[in-house]
Protein backbone atom coordinates (compact mmCIF):
# COMPACT_ATOMS: atom_id res chain seq x y z
CA UNK A 1 0.00 0.00 0.00
CA UNK A 2 1.49 3.31 -0.96
CA UNK A 3 2.08 5.85 1.84
CA UNK A 4 -0.33 8.72 1.79
CA UNK A 5 0.57 12.42 1.94
CA UNK A 6 3.91 12.23 0.05
CA UNK A 7 3.61 15.62 -1.65
CA UNK A 8 2.32 17.18 1.59
CA UNK A 9 5.28 15.83 3.53
CA UNK A 10 7.70 17.22 0.93
CA UNK A 11 6.09 20.64 1.20
CA UNK A 12 6.53 20.57 4.96
CA UNK A 13 10.24 19.79 4.60
CA UNK A 14 10.64 22.54 2.02
CA UNK A 15 9.08 25.17 4.26
CA UNK A 16 11.04 23.93 7.26
CA UNK A 17 14.35 24.26 5.42
CA UNK A 18 13.27 27.61 3.99
CA UNK A 19 12.41 28.89 7.48
CA UNK A 20 15.77 27.70 8.77
CA UNK A 21 17.47 29.48 5.88
CA UNK A 22 15.66 32.73 6.73
CA UNK A 23 16.62 32.38 10.38
CA UNK A 24 20.29 31.85 9.54
CA UNK A 25 20.14 34.77 7.11
CA UNK A 26 18.63 36.99 9.80
CA UNK A 27 21.29 35.99 12.31
CA UNK A 28 24.07 36.64 9.82
CA UNK A 29 22.54 40.01 8.96
CA UNK A 30 22.49 41.17 12.59
CA UNK A 31 25.14 43.78 13.42
CA UNK A 32 28.11 42.30 15.33
CA UNK A 33 27.88 42.54 19.10
CA UNK A 34 29.68 45.62 20.38
CA UNK A 35 32.97 44.93 22.18
CA UNK A 36 33.61 47.14 25.20
CA UNK A 37 37.11 47.95 26.44
CA UNK A 38 37.32 49.43 29.94
CA UNK A 39 40.00 51.90 31.02
CA UNK A 40 40.95 53.18 34.49
CA UNK A 41 42.06 56.84 34.61
CA UNK A 42 41.93 59.83 36.94
CA UNK A 43 40.05 63.11 36.64
CA UNK A 44 42.38 66.05 36.06
CA UNK A 45 46.14 66.11 35.86
CA UNK A 46 48.21 63.26 37.25
CA UNK A 47 50.82 65.88 38.19
CA UNK A 48 48.82 67.97 40.65
CA UNK A 49 48.58 71.15 38.57
CA UNK A 50 45.52 72.90 37.11
CA UNK A 51 44.44 71.58 33.73
CA UNK A 52 41.49 72.44 31.47
CA UNK A 53 39.00 69.82 30.31
CA UNK A 54 40.19 66.70 32.17
CA UNK A 55 39.24 64.15 29.51
CA UNK A 56 39.72 66.11 26.28
CA UNK A 57 42.96 64.46 25.18
CA UNK A 58 41.73 61.01 26.23
CA UNK A 59 38.49 61.49 24.29
CA UNK A 60 40.47 62.42 21.18
CA UNK A 61 42.65 59.30 21.50
CA UNK A 62 39.55 57.13 22.00
CA UNK A 63 37.90 58.62 18.89
CA UNK A 64 40.96 57.73 16.81
CA UNK A 65 41.07 54.22 18.25
CA UNK A 66 37.37 53.52 17.75
CA UNK A 67 37.54 54.77 14.16
CA UNK A 68 40.34 52.26 13.51
CA UNK A 69 38.49 49.45 15.34
CA UNK A 70 34.83 49.32 14.20
CA UNK A 71 32.52 47.66 16.70
CA UNK A 72 34.71 48.58 19.68
CA UNK A 73 33.67 51.06 22.34
CA UNK A 74 36.04 52.36 25.00
CA UNK A 75 34.55 53.19 28.39
CA UNK A 76 36.62 54.91 31.09
CA UNK A 77 36.15 55.77 34.75
CA UNK A 78 35.14 59.35 35.52
CA UNK A 79 35.40 61.55 38.58
CA UNK A 80 38.16 59.63 40.40
CA UNK A 81 40.80 61.99 41.74
CA UNK A 82 44.43 60.93 41.92
CA UNK A 83 44.35 60.86 45.72
CA UNK A 84 41.56 58.27 45.63
CA UNK A 85 42.69 56.34 42.57
CA UNK A 86 45.13 53.94 44.26
CA UNK A 87 42.55 52.74 46.77
CA UNK A 88 39.86 52.47 44.09
CA UNK A 89 42.12 50.44 41.82
CA UNK A 90 43.14 48.11 44.65
CA UNK A 91 39.47 47.43 45.37
CA UNK A 92 38.77 46.67 41.71
CA UNK A 93 41.71 44.27 41.54
CA UNK A 94 40.64 42.54 44.75
CA UNK A 95 37.11 42.11 43.39
CA UNK A 96 38.37 40.76 40.06
CA UNK A 97 36.85 43.75 38.26
CA UNK A 98 39.96 45.62 37.14
CA UNK A 99 39.66 47.66 33.93
CA UNK A 100 41.26 46.10 30.86
CA UNK A 101 43.76 48.98 30.75
CA UNK A 102 44.65 51.14 33.75
CA UNK A 103 47.11 53.76 34.93
CA UNK A 104 49.68 52.27 37.30
CA UNK A 105 50.70 54.44 40.30
CA UNK A 106 54.49 54.44 40.67
CA UNK A 107 54.31 53.44 44.33
CA UNK A 108 52.16 50.39 43.55
CA UNK A 109 53.97 49.09 40.48
CA UNK A 110 56.21 46.53 42.22
CA UNK A 111 53.31 45.24 44.34
CA UNK A 112 51.09 44.73 41.30
CA UNK A 113 53.88 42.85 39.55
CA UNK A 114 54.38 40.67 42.64
CA UNK A 115 50.68 39.70 42.86
CA UNK A 116 50.48 39.07 39.10
CA UNK A 117 47.92 41.82 38.53
CA UNK A 118 49.69 43.05 35.39
CA UNK A 119 49.99 41.24 32.07
CA UNK A 120 53.61 40.89 30.87
CA UNK A 121 53.77 43.02 27.74
CA UNK A 122 57.02 41.74 26.24
CA UNK A 123 55.32 38.95 24.17
CA UNK A 124 52.60 41.32 22.93
CA UNK A 125 55.17 43.93 21.97
CA UNK A 126 57.36 41.39 20.17
CA UNK A 127 54.40 40.06 18.17
CA UNK A 128 53.34 43.50 16.89
CA UNK A 129 55.10 44.26 13.60
CA UNK A 130 54.00 47.92 13.75
CA UNK A 131 55.49 48.60 17.16
CA UNK A 132 59.03 49.23 18.35
CA UNK A 133 60.32 49.75 21.86
CA UNK A 134 63.23 51.64 20.33
CA UNK A 135 60.84 54.54 19.68
CA UNK A 136 60.64 55.32 23.41
CA UNK A 137 63.05 57.20 25.62
CA UNK A 138 64.87 54.38 27.38
CA UNK A 139 64.59 56.25 30.68
CA UNK A 140 60.78 56.38 30.45
CA UNK A 141 60.49 52.78 29.24
CA UNK A 142 62.50 51.51 32.21
CA UNK A 143 59.78 52.74 34.58
CA UNK A 144 57.50 49.93 33.38
CA UNK A 145 60.11 47.16 33.55
CA UNK A 146 61.09 44.78 36.31
CA UNK A 147 63.79 42.13 36.11
CA UNK A 148 63.94 42.36 32.33
CA UNK A 149 60.19 42.03 31.74
CA UNK A 150 57.97 44.85 30.51
CA UNK A 151 54.73 45.17 32.49
CA UNK A 152 53.58 48.69 31.62
CA UNK A 153 54.14 51.25 28.88
CA UNK A 154 55.03 54.87 29.64
CA UNK A 155 52.39 57.40 28.58
CA UNK A 156 53.97 60.72 29.59
CA UNK A 157 56.78 61.92 31.80
CA UNK A 158 57.88 64.90 33.88
CA UNK A 159 61.54 65.74 34.62
CA UNK A 160 62.68 67.64 37.71
CA UNK A 161 64.07 71.09 36.89
CA UNK A 162 65.61 74.00 38.77
CA UNK A 163 63.64 77.25 38.66
CA UNK A 164 65.81 80.35 38.40
CA UNK A 165 64.81 83.82 39.63
CA UNK A 166 66.17 85.85 36.71
CA UNK A 167 65.23 89.15 38.35
CA UNK A 168 67.29 88.38 41.45
CA UNK A 169 70.32 87.28 39.45
CA UNK A 170 70.15 90.41 37.28
CA UNK A 171 69.96 92.59 40.38
CA UNK A 172 73.10 90.89 41.70
CA UNK A 173 74.90 91.29 38.37
CA UNK A 174 75.00 87.53 37.74
CA UNK A 175 74.47 86.04 34.30
CA UNK A 176 71.98 83.23 33.86
CA UNK A 177 73.88 79.91 34.08
CA UNK A 178 74.40 77.82 30.97
CA UNK A 179 72.32 74.65 30.65
CA UNK A 180 75.43 72.49 31.18
CA UNK A 181 76.28 74.19 34.47
CA UNK A 182 77.96 72.36 37.35
CA UNK A 183 77.76 72.00 41.11
CA UNK A 184 80.55 74.55 41.44
CA UNK A 185 78.55 77.10 39.43
CA UNK A 186 75.54 76.44 41.65
CA UNK A 187 77.61 76.79 44.82
CA UNK A 188 79.28 80.01 43.71
CA UNK A 189 75.98 81.72 42.89
CA UNK A 190 74.27 80.48 46.07
CA UNK A 191 77.13 81.79 48.22
CA UNK A 192 77.15 85.13 46.44
CA UNK A 193 73.43 85.93 46.67
CA UNK A 194 72.78 84.80 50.26
CA UNK A 195 72.98 88.02 52.26
CA UNK A 196 71.25 90.80 54.17
CA UNK A 197 69.84 93.15 51.51
CA UNK A 198 68.27 95.84 53.71
CA UNK A 199 71.01 96.34 56.29
CA UNK A 200 69.01 95.25 59.35
CA UNK A 201 71.50 92.55 60.25
CA UNK A 202 69.25 89.66 59.19
CA UNK A 203 69.77 87.51 56.11
CA UNK A 204 66.73 87.99 53.87
CA UNK A 205 67.90 86.66 50.49
CA UNK A 206 68.92 83.07 49.83
CA UNK A 207 70.66 80.99 47.24
CA UNK A 208 68.27 78.02 47.16
CA UNK A 209 65.27 76.30 48.68
CA UNK A 210 64.07 72.71 48.35
CA UNK A 211 67.22 71.21 46.80
CA UNK A 212 67.89 67.87 48.54
CA UNK A 213 70.73 65.44 49.04
CA UNK A 214 68.89 63.08 46.69
CA UNK A 215 68.99 65.74 43.93
CA UNK A 216 72.73 65.91 44.42
CA UNK A 217 73.04 62.12 44.37
CA UNK A 218 71.12 61.61 41.12
CA UNK A 219 72.91 64.45 39.34
CA UNK A 220 76.21 62.84 40.28
CA UNK A 221 75.19 59.53 38.72
CA UNK A 222 74.68 57.95 42.17
CA UNK A 223 71.93 55.41 42.82
CA UNK A 224 70.76 55.07 46.44
CA UNK A 225 69.20 51.74 45.41
CA UNK A 226 69.55 49.43 42.47
CA UNK A 227 66.52 48.03 40.62
CA UNK A 228 66.52 44.96 42.89
CA UNK A 229 66.63 47.04 46.07
CA UNK A 230 70.34 46.69 46.79
CA UNK A 231 71.53 49.75 48.74
CA UNK A 232 74.43 51.78 47.33
CA UNK A 233 74.56 54.45 50.03
CA UNK A 234 78.30 54.19 50.61
CA UNK A 235 79.41 54.37 46.96
CA UNK A 236 82.02 57.02 46.19
CA UNK A 237 79.60 58.98 43.99
CA UNK A 238 77.09 59.04 46.86
CA UNK A 239 79.76 60.14 49.31
CA UNK A 240 80.80 62.97 46.98
CA UNK A 241 77.16 64.06 46.57
CA UNK A 242 76.52 64.11 50.33
CA UNK A 243 79.63 66.20 50.96
CA UNK A 244 78.69 68.65 48.22
CA UNK A 245 75.23 69.01 49.69
CA UNK A 246 76.68 69.68 53.14
CA UNK A 247 78.96 72.32 51.63
CA UNK A 248 76.03 73.88 49.77
CA UNK A 249 74.00 74.03 52.96
CA UNK A 250 76.76 76.16 54.42
CA UNK A 251 75.93 78.96 51.97
CA UNK A 252 72.64 79.54 53.84
CA UNK A 253 74.63 80.81 56.86
CA UNK A 254 72.56 78.79 59.31
CA UNK A 255 69.20 80.04 58.03
CA UNK A 256 66.31 77.93 56.74
CA UNK A 257 64.37 79.65 53.93
CA UNK A 258 60.69 78.87 53.38
CA UNK A 259 58.63 78.18 50.28
CA UNK A 260 57.08 81.64 50.61
CA UNK A 261 60.53 83.20 50.31
CA UNK A 262 60.83 81.85 46.78
CA UNK A 263 57.28 82.93 45.91
CA UNK A 264 58.13 86.45 47.08
CA UNK A 265 61.28 86.59 44.96
CA UNK A 266 63.84 86.20 47.77
CA UNK A 267 65.40 82.90 46.60
CA UNK A 268 67.57 82.37 43.53
CA UNK A 269 66.91 78.65 42.88
CA UNK A 270 64.19 76.13 43.69
CA UNK A 271 63.54 72.69 42.18
CA UNK A 272 60.14 72.08 40.61
CA UNK A 273 58.95 69.65 38.00
CA UNK A 274 58.20 70.37 34.36
CA UNK A 275 54.46 70.16 35.01
CA UNK A 276 54.65 73.15 37.34
CA UNK A 277 56.84 75.07 34.91
CA UNK A 278 54.57 74.27 31.96
CA UNK A 279 51.50 75.41 33.91
CA UNK A 280 52.75 78.55 35.64
CA UNK A 281 55.12 80.02 33.07
CA UNK A 282 52.52 81.32 30.58
CA UNK A 283 49.77 83.87 31.20
CA UNK A 284 47.30 83.82 33.00
CA UNK A 285 48.49 81.20 35.50
CA UNK A 286 51.85 82.95 35.74
CA UNK A 287 50.41 86.00 37.49
CA UNK A 288 48.52 83.82 39.96
CA UNK A 289 51.68 82.38 41.45
CA UNK A 290 54.93 84.18 40.57
CA UNK A 291 54.09 87.68 39.43
CA UNK A 292 56.75 89.69 41.27
CA UNK A 293 59.77 88.45 39.32
CA UNK A 294 60.83 86.92 36.02
CA UNK A 295 61.83 83.27 36.11
CA UNK A 296 62.64 80.29 33.98
CA UNK A 297 64.05 76.81 34.41
CA UNK A 298 67.30 74.97 33.84
CA UNK A 299 68.39 71.35 34.13
CA UNK A 300 69.71 70.53 37.59
CA UNK A 301 73.47 71.23 37.83
CA UNK A 302 75.72 68.25 37.31
CA UNK A 303 78.31 66.65 39.54
CA UNK A 304 81.71 65.34 38.51
CA UNK A 305 81.16 61.58 38.78
CA UNK A 306 78.40 61.29 36.19
CA UNK A 307 74.97 62.73 35.52
CA UNK A 308 71.33 61.73 35.47
CA UNK A 309 68.13 63.76 35.54
CA UNK A 310 65.38 62.87 38.04
CA UNK A 311 62.31 61.74 36.12
CA UNK A 312 58.72 60.84 37.02
CA UNK A 313 56.85 58.62 34.57
CA UNK A 314 53.15 57.84 34.21
CA UNK A 315 52.67 54.27 32.99
CA UNK A 316 49.66 52.15 32.06
CA UNK A 317 49.30 48.39 31.93
CA UNK A 318 46.85 45.62 31.09
CA UNK A 319 45.01 43.67 33.78
CA UNK A 320 45.99 40.01 33.94
CA UNK A 321 42.26 39.24 34.21
CA UNK A 322 41.45 40.99 30.91
CA UNK A 323 39.82 38.64 28.39
CA UNK A 324 40.77 40.81 25.41
CA UNK A 325 44.47 41.41 25.84
CA UNK A 326 45.21 41.94 22.14
CA UNK A 327 42.60 44.68 21.93
CA UNK A 328 43.81 46.17 25.21
CA UNK A 329 47.38 46.27 23.89
CA UNK A 330 46.18 48.02 20.74
CA UNK A 331 44.60 50.77 22.85
CA UNK A 332 47.62 50.99 25.14
CA UNK A 333 49.70 51.41 22.00
CA UNK A 334 47.50 54.32 20.91
CA UNK A 335 48.17 56.10 24.21
CA UNK A 336 51.90 55.45 24.44
CA UNK A 337 52.96 55.12 20.81
CA UNK A 338 50.40 56.93 18.67
CA UNK A 339 52.11 59.96 17.16
CA UNK A 340 49.03 62.17 17.25
CA UNK A 341 48.24 61.22 20.83
CA UNK A 342 51.83 61.81 21.88
CA UNK A 343 51.92 65.18 20.12
CA UNK A 344 48.75 66.14 21.99
CA UNK A 345 50.67 65.50 25.21
CA UNK A 346 53.50 67.78 24.09
CA UNK A 347 51.24 70.63 23.00
CA UNK A 348 48.41 70.43 25.53
CA UNK A 349 49.47 68.52 28.64
CA UNK A 350 51.59 69.59 31.62
CA UNK A 351 53.96 66.74 30.72
CA UNK A 352 56.28 65.54 27.98
CA UNK A 353 55.80 62.75 25.42
CA UNK A 354 57.66 59.47 25.80
CA UNK A 355 57.97 58.82 22.06
CA UNK A 356 61.30 60.34 21.08
CA UNK A 357 60.42 61.48 17.56
CA UNK A 358 57.61 63.74 18.79
CA UNK A 359 59.94 65.93 20.83
CA UNK A 360 62.88 65.62 18.46
CA UNK A 361 60.76 66.85 15.56
CA UNK A 362 59.18 69.72 17.51
CA UNK A 363 60.09 73.22 16.34
CA UNK A 364 61.08 76.36 18.20
CA UNK A 365 57.67 77.75 17.21
CA UNK A 366 55.96 74.75 18.85
CA UNK A 367 57.79 75.34 22.11
CA UNK A 368 57.16 79.09 22.06
CA UNK A 369 53.44 78.37 21.60
CA UNK A 370 53.45 76.33 24.81
CA UNK A 371 54.63 79.21 26.95
CA UNK A 372 52.99 82.19 25.29
CA UNK A 373 54.58 85.63 25.44
CA UNK A 374 57.58 84.69 27.58
CA UNK A 375 61.27 84.21 27.07
CA UNK A 376 61.36 81.20 29.37
CA UNK A 377 60.62 78.37 26.99
CA UNK A 378 62.76 75.33 26.48
CA UNK A 379 64.31 74.58 23.11
CA UNK A 380 63.17 71.06 22.18
CA UNK A 381 66.74 69.81 21.99
CA UNK A 382 67.31 70.79 25.64
CA UNK A 383 64.30 68.78 26.77
CA UNK A 384 65.41 65.88 24.58
CA UNK A 385 68.80 65.90 26.31
CA UNK A 386 67.15 65.95 29.73
CA UNK A 387 64.94 62.95 28.90
CA UNK A 388 67.82 61.01 27.40
CA UNK A 389 69.60 61.42 30.74
CA UNK A 390 66.47 60.73 32.77
CA UNK A 391 66.35 58.28 35.64
CA UNK A 392 63.11 57.23 37.34
CA UNK A 393 63.25 56.17 40.96
CA UNK A 394 63.51 52.40 41.34
CA UNK A 395 60.23 50.78 42.36
CA UNK A 396 61.01 47.52 44.11
CA UNK A 397 58.84 45.99 46.82
CA UNK A 398 59.46 47.83 50.09
CA UNK A 399 60.93 50.88 48.36
CA UNK A 400 58.98 53.47 50.36
CA UNK A 401 60.13 52.13 53.72
CA UNK A 402 63.73 51.64 52.59
CA UNK A 403 63.89 55.16 51.12
CA UNK A 404 62.40 56.64 54.29
CA UNK A 405 65.10 54.98 56.40
CA UNK A 406 67.83 56.12 54.00
CA UNK A 407 66.54 59.70 54.08
CA UNK A 408 66.30 59.78 57.86
CA UNK A 409 69.82 58.39 58.22
CA UNK A 410 71.31 60.77 55.66
CA UNK A 411 69.62 63.74 57.33
CA UNK A 412 71.10 62.76 60.69
CA UNK A 413 74.56 62.56 59.15
CA UNK A 414 74.18 65.94 57.47
CA UNK A 415 72.85 67.58 60.63
CA UNK A 416 75.95 66.42 62.46
CA UNK A 417 77.99 68.65 60.16
CA UNK A 418 80.09 65.88 58.65
CA UNK A 419 79.73 62.89 56.35
CA UNK A 420 82.20 60.28 57.60
CA UNK A 421 82.85 57.25 55.48
CA UNK A 422 81.98 54.91 58.34
CA UNK A 423 78.68 56.76 58.81
CA UNK A 424 77.65 55.99 55.22
CA UNK A 425 78.75 52.38 55.63
CA UNK A 426 76.65 52.02 58.79
CA UNK A 427 73.65 53.59 57.05
CA UNK A 428 74.00 51.12 54.20
CA UNK A 429 74.15 48.22 56.68
CA UNK A 430 71.02 49.46 58.46
CA UNK A 431 69.07 49.73 55.22
CA UNK A 432 70.33 46.35 53.99
CA UNK A 433 69.22 44.77 57.28
CA UNK A 434 65.77 46.27 56.81
CA UNK A 435 65.60 44.87 53.28
CA UNK A 436 66.60 41.45 54.59
CA UNK A 437 63.83 41.56 57.20
CA UNK A 438 61.32 42.61 54.57
CA UNK A 439 62.29 39.62 52.45
CA UNK A 440 61.81 37.28 55.40
CA UNK A 441 58.21 38.34 55.94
Amino acid sequence: MRAMGGPYQGAKLFFAFFGLFLLVLALVSLPPRERVLTVGVVAGSWWGVPEGEPYERLDAAIARFEAAHPGVKVRYTQGIRKGDYGEWLAEQLLAGQAPDVFLVPEEDFARYVAIHALTPLSPLAAADQDFSLEAFYASALSAGEQEGTLYALPIECVPRLLFVNRTLLAREGIELPREDWTWQDFYDIARRVTRDTDGDGEVDQYGFYGYTWLDAAVTNGAEPFGPDGTAHLSDSSMEEAARFYLRLQGTLLGHVPRAEDFDLGRVAFRPFDYATYRTYQPYPWRIKRFSSFAWEALPLPRGSAGYASPLSVLCAGIAETSEQKDLAFAFLKELAYGEETQRDILMHAPALPVRKSVLQEATEEDMAALFGETTGYFPPERLDTILEAGRPEPRFAGYEEAMRLADQGMRRLLESGTVPRNGLLQLQKDVTLLRTRQGAR
